[in-house]
């Protein structure tokens, strides 16, 4: 199979099966705290061993730095200013009702995906398993984010199908954030590339400390740090470091 339908065909199952999964029932709170510890484990192994150091060789160590600054303030810009939920709880930041938000907050996942996408494309000019590791780690990190999307639209709407399916709909800004990256990355200096490629080790982090590595402790013992650890290993059997 063509690896660029495969990287895309993984990074769109994660809001699909999580959707699919809201519509019919929850998962436990343990197993998903350890999906999402694994996806930390995996975030962090390719921002600190793959990307970081691939835009400082493209660019300059200022520029990563910038690039890296940037990517989170990004992050933290979608979170305080696009609804936005946990997925350790379910809940809505912004507190208002499920009536009021099932639409808003799949809307908000609707735009952080974008970036998200983006930050697939990166193997674009390093290796493929790049790619991959990465979609894997943003699919697994988007089931739960599709189980709070749909689970409360079909509460409100009492329609499992389109429920499932306007949840599902969130898969699609990570395909655009993905495809235009790829061609962008073809016809750009190695400066500004360093400098997205560091934005995007810079988005992962921001991810993974104010929602993976968070909501994979909520509620456990807390030994899903083997569950990060794991994901750190994984992509180090992937050769990407």
């Amino acid at each position: 199979m063509d690896p660029l339908l495969t990287i895309v065909i993984v990074s769109v199952l994660g809001p699909v099966i999580g959707s699919a999964i809201g519509v019919l029932r929850k998962p436990s709170v343990n197993y998903i705290s350890n999906m999402l510890s694994f996806a930390a484990g995996v975030m962090l192994a390719i921002s600190f061993l793959e990307l970081i150091p691939e835009s400082i060789h493209l660019s300059s160590v200022i520029v990563c730095m910038l690039g890296v600054l940037f990517g989170s303030l990004v992050m933290y810009g979608l979170d305080r200013l696009i609804p936005h939920i946990h997925p350790e709880l379910c809940n809505q930041e912004q507190g208002r009702n499920i009536k009021r938000t099932s639409t808003y907050l799949i809307m908000g996942i609707f735009l952080h995906n974008f970036p998200e996408g983006m930050a697939i494309a990166v193997g674009a000019v390093s290796d493929v398993k790049v790619s991959m590791a990465i979609a894997l780690a943003i699919s697994i990190h988007n089931i739960p984010e599709g189980i709070c999307t749909s689970a409360p639209f079909y509460h409100v709407t009492g329609n499992r199908l389109k429920s499932f399916l306007v949840s599902s709909s969130t898969a699609i800004p990570i395909v655009a954030g993905y495809l235009l990256a790829r061609h962008l990355f073809l016809n750009i200096p190695d400066q500004v590339i360093g400098a997205i490629i560091g934005a995007t080790a810079g988005l992962m982090i921001y991810i993974t400390a104010d929602e993976l590595i968070p909501s994979s402790c909520s509620g456990t013992d807390h030994k899903t740090i083997f569950s990060l650890i794991t994901g750190v290993m994984f992509v180090i059997l992937l050769g990407v470091a």
